[in-house]
C-alpha cells in the first residue's frame, strides 16, 4: 500500500503502515517492560495456547490506587481463561447465531438508506458521523435493549474509554497512571450506572431483548451476578459498534486509494465481502492483544519468561510476509487471507458475523448510491489518536 500513510497523514504510532516490518517476529522492550510479538505464525501460536498465554493481563499491571479495583475490566469476557470463559460466553452466544445476525439485514439495510437520505438533505456525507458511527451502535442497542437515541452518550464514553492514546507500559510513573485513571473514571461510573439501572429494570419487566436474557441467565444453576451482566453490558456495547465503525471507515478508505480495485467491486459486487476482509487485513481496527504468560514459553526462536507481559500486534500480523505476499497492497482477489482481524481460538470475536454482515449491506449500499467512493480533497481525512487502533474519525466523501 504504497504512499498511504503520506497520503492520508496516518499517525506515527500505526508503525505497521509506515515502513519495514520489524526484524524480528518477538522483541522485548526494555522502555515498557512488555514482550512484543510481530510475526503472524508466532501470533496464531499464542493465540492458540491460552493456558501459556493467558487473558488475565490485568494482574501484572502495578497497582497505584484503589480506585483502579473500580475501574477494571478483570471481569470482562475478554479478560476470562477457559473453562469459565466458555461457560460465559455460552450465554451471549446466542445472541449472534447465524440465523440471527441473517434476520438482522433487513434493518440494517433500512437504517443504512435512511441515514443517507438524511445525509443527502443536509448535502453532504461525512462517512463516520453520518453512516459508520450510527449504523452499528443503533443496531446494537437495538439488540441489547437501551434506546438508541442515547447514541450520544455511548460515543462519550467510548470517546473517554477508548479513544485516548495511553500506551501500555508496565514501567509508567505512579501519578501518571492516576492521572489516567481520574480521567476514564468518571465516564466508567456513568455506564455503568446507566446499564445497571436498565438491568435492574428488566429484573422488574424482562422484555425480548439481550439485557433480559442476559439478567435471567444462569450459569451453573446460579444467577449471574448484577456485576457481570454490567460487564457484559458495556463490552456488547462498546466493542459491538467500534468494530463495524472502524471496518466500514477503513475498506471505504482502501477503495478510495485504490481506484481500479474499487471499480472491480463496484461491477461485481460479489467481490464486497472479500474487500471487506481485505481492508480488515490490511487496517486491522484492533491492532493489539494483550497476553500474560503462566511459564516461560519459546515462540519465534525466543524465549519468553512466566508472568510477562505480551502484546500480540494483530496489525503487524497480517502485513508479515512470510504469510501474505505483497502485505502492502491492497488486493480484493487475495486467496487465502488468513488474517487476525477477529483474533483466533477461544477469543475469537463474537461479534463478527454482525460486523461482516453489517459492513457487506452498508458497502452495497453506498455503491448504489454513491460513486465513485472518493474522499474530500478540501476535507482531510482525519485518524483515530489511538496506537492500539487503526481506524478513520473523519472521512468525508465527494457526492
Amino acid at each position: 500500500m504504497g504512499g498511504i500513510a503520506e497520503r492520508y497523514d496516518i499517525p506515527e504510532h500505526h508503525f505497521w503502515l509506515r515502513g519495514p516490518h520489524p526484524e524480528r517476529p518477538v522483541a522485548y522492550d526494555p522502555a515498557t517492560g512488555i514482550w512484543n510479538v510481530y510475526g503472524h505464525p508466532e501470533a496464531v501460536e499464542i493465540l492458540g495456547d491460552p493456558e501459556t498465554f493467558s487473558s488475565r493481563t490485568m494482574r501484572l499491571m502495578p497497582r497505584t490506587s484503589p480506585e483502579e479495583d473500580e475501574f477494571s475490566p478483570e471481569g470482562f469476557l475478554t479478560q476470562l481463561d477457559p473453562p469459565e470463559h466458555g461457560r460465559l460466553r455460552k450465554l451471549v452466544s446466542s445472541a449472534f447465531t447465524r440465523k440471527v445476525v441473517a434476520d438482522l439485514e433487513p434493518r440494517i439495510a433500512a437504517l443504512t438508506r435512511g441515514l443517507l437520505d438524511a445525509a443527502r438533505e443536509r448535502g453532504r456525507l461525512e462517512l463516520v458521523a453520518d453512516l459508520a458511527y450510527p449504523l452499528p451502535v443503533t443496531v446494537i442497542a437495538e439488540l441489547l435493549g437501551v434506546p438508541a437515541a442515547d447514541r450520544e452518550l455511548f460515543r462519550r464514553w467510548a470517546d473517554a474509554l477508548l479513544w485516548r492514546d495511553t500506551e501500555i507500559s508496565l514501567t509508567k510513573p505512579a501519578e501518571q497512571r492516576r492521572a489516567e485513571l481520574r480521567a476514564t473514571l468518571g465516564p466508567w461510573r456513568e455506564m455503568t450506572a446507566y446499564l445497571a439501572a436498565h438491568a435492574a429494570e428488566r429484573r422488574r419487566r424482562p422484555r425480548a431483548d439481550l439485557l433480559t436474557r442476559l439478567v435471567e441467565a444462569e450459569v451453573d444453576g446460579e444467577r449471574l451476578p448484577d456485576a457481570h451482566v454490567v460487564d457484559f453490558a458495556i463490552l456488547l456495547l462498546l466493542a459491538g459498534h467500534v468494530t463495524t465503525t472502524m471496518l466500514l471507515g477503513n475498506t471505504v478508505l482502501c477503495l478510495d486509494a485504490y481506484p481500479e480495485q474499487q471499480e472491480k467491486v463496484r461491477a461485481d459486487r460479489a467481490l464486497v465481502p472479500a474487500a471487506i476482509e481485505e481492508s480488515l487485513r490490511l487496517l486491522t481496527p484492533f491492532a493489539v492483544l494483550g497476553r500474560a504468560t503462566t511459564r516461560p514459553a519459546e515462540v519465534g526462536g525466543t524465549t519468553i519468561p512466566a508472568d510477562a507481559l505480551v502484546l500480540v500486534w494483530l496489525a503487524a500480523a497480517n502485513r508479515d510476509p512470510r504469510r501474505f505476499p505483497d502485505p502492502e497492497v491492497f488486493d480484493p482477489a487475495r486467496d487465502p487471507n488468513p488474517h487476525l482481524a477477529f483474533g483466533r481460538g477461544v477469543h475469537f470475536c463474537l461479534g463478527a458475523p454482525l460486523a461482516r454482515l453489517e459492513g457487506r449491506v452498508a458497502l452495497n449500499i453506498l455503491l448504489d448510491r454513491v460513486g465513485p467512493l472518493r474522499a474530500d480533497p478540501d476535507d482531510p481525512v482525519r485518524f483515530l489518536p489511538v496506537r492500539t487502533m487503526t481506524g478513520v474519525r473523519r472521512l468525508a466523501l465527494l457526492t
